[in-house]
């Protein structure tokens, strides 16, 4: 089993898959707009460009999304965890996701992790960015 987080959006579902592509590295998988034959006519024309399905794919990660037409409102009540095991990858993850977004706890050394730190980014998804130390 492997659970997978799925991201509403608004209408800016391929920019934002497209900044965490930059960000993360990885493949985008699945790019499928609303002008798909088996969903453009269950959707207004100017949806048709818009994103029914996004899915990228980094090292063991997936993350997806899609733009929602409002129905499911924001991304409120989780975030999504970054978890690398280099000090510098979760400096630069950290800097890269959250230009323009919101910096709610800054960078830096916690009780459990070397490095830790949580923003909002520029879609208002949550994130948190985790170089956990060894515990024991």
């Amino acid at each position: 089993m492997q659970l997978v987080p799925c991201l509403a959006f608004n209408g800016d579902c391929r920019q934002a898959f497209e900044f965490y592509h930059q960000c993360l590295g990885g493949e985008i998988v699945a790019m499928v707009d609303y002008s798909h034959p088996e969903v453009a006519n269950h959707v207004p024309p100017d949806w048709h460009d818009k994103i029914m399905h996004a899915r990228l794919v980094t090292d063991n990660a997936v993350l997806m999304g899609s733009d929602n037409r409002g129905e499911t409102g924001k991304n409120d009540g989780f975030s999504v965890a970054v978890q690398v095991s280099d000090e510098e990858e979760a400096e630069r993850i950290f800097a890269a996701l959250s230009e323009g977004g919101t910096v709610t706890m800054p960078i830096g050394e916690t009780f459990w992790s070397s490095r830790f730190g949580m923003f909002v980014d520029r879609y208002g998804v949550s994130w948190m960015v985790n170089c956990e130390r060894p515990m024991g």
